[in-house]
């Protein structure tokens, strides 16, 4: 009996130690809050965890909620990594304290430096070009060239617009005062309310379809839209077609937005969430990331999707993202001034 007991405490303790190294062993989670759309987003996610055995938790809400959520929740936040849309609100978060520097050569290299924080705060992690989309027959693509062009009388009553209290829009506005200062830039925000053919659309996806009903001529909407209806209506493209905005000399580039993604200050897994945007910005993982959403890689090895590479290259504007997304108020002032909503 004596000895089924000694064999027994040995057993448990044996156990219990092999349990604590098992313990050990195991990675620590990755908890990421993320304004992406999680059937989007998880599958790449997913993918880290088998090839790393670091489990991701992910809570996905709209971007301006989560950055409430994280200026809530302070130093308890259970946060690592805060992936989020639109350039204004990867600002917002970081002057908000929200974001950690990171010291982070693999991002660096990965991401071009228009595209991430000169704070080393955020990085960017996929493109999304806003640019001139037109009605074939009707436009001719020797008659478009710039967004400012779009301003002028000679397209009253031919423009469709996205409403002025999305982020995409407003960010586009933000780069017009980068650009061109504010004075001038209200001056071409006028002109295009002024030449819209009908109310402004919630949505780009009804914008285009708007284009190919006969509703307006041109408009300004985001690439991935345009990605989205070609996968299912390849002949799309027949009717409305992508023009590259801005691309003469001295005109600046097209407008590009993006999605990215920091550390949280208080994250408890800074380690991990550095790893996990250091693997999400790697050549090979930006394939899965952007295609079947039809956005440009941020990583300039990567390869876009077939339909997106259809499309052609482009020159972008240089403006740094930061630098955009510092004058979102001012652009939503702007917007209102003018009538634009």
């Amino acid at each position: 009996m004596k000895n089924w007991k000694t064999t027994l405490a040995v057993g448990a303790v044996a156990l219990a130690a092999a349990g604590q190294a098992l313990a050990q062993a195991a990675p620590q989670p990755v908890t990421v809050y993320s304004s992406r759309i999680e059937q989007l987003l998880k599958p790449t996610l997913d993918r880290y965890t088998q090839e790393t055995g670091v489990r991701i938790n992910l809570l996905t809400d709209r971007g301006g909620s989560l950055t409430e959520r994280l200026a809530a929740e302070g130093a308890s936040s259970p946060a690592d990594v805060l992936i989020t849309v639109d350039m204004g609100n990867l600002w917002n978060a970081a002057e908000r304290g929200l974001l950690r520097k990171l010291q982070s050569p693999t991002l660096d290299a990965n991401v071009p430096a228009s595209l991430r924080d000169p704070g080393s705060r955020w990085w960017g992690l996929s493109q999304r070009e806003r640019t001139i989309f037109y009605a074939a027959g009707k436009v001719q693509p020797s008659q478009l060239s710039t967004y400012e062009d779009l301003a002028l009388p000679k397209w009253k009553g031919k423009l469709c617009l996205r409403t002025g209290k999305q982020t995409y829009t407003q960010s586009l506005v933000a780069m017009m005062i980068a650009k061109h200062g504010e004075a001038r830039a209200e001056e071409i925000v006028r002109g295009w309310v002024a030449n819209l053919a009908t109310d402004v659309f919630t949505n780009d996806n009804s914008l285009l379809k708007a284009i190919e009903a006969g509703q307006c001529e041109v408009g300004i909407a985001n690439t991935y839209y345009y990605g989205r209806i070609l996968a299912r209506e390849p002949d799309f493209n027949a009717k409305v077609k992508l023009f590259w905005a801005n691309q003469g000399a001295g005109e600046g580039g097209a407008h590009v937005n993006l999605s990215g993604g920091g550390v949280t200050t208080h994250a408890r897994n800074p380690e991990g969430g550095r790893k996990l945007l250091e693997w999400l910005s790697s050549q090979g993982v930006q394939r899965d990331y952007t295609h079947g959403t039809f956005e440009s890689p941020i990583n300039p090895k990567a390869e876009a999707d077939p339909i997106v590479q259809a499309w052609g290259t482009f020159k972008a504007s240089p403006l740094n993202a930061a630098d955009i997304g510092s004058r979102q108020a001012a652009a939503i002032r702007l917007l209102d001034r003018v009538g634009y909503r």
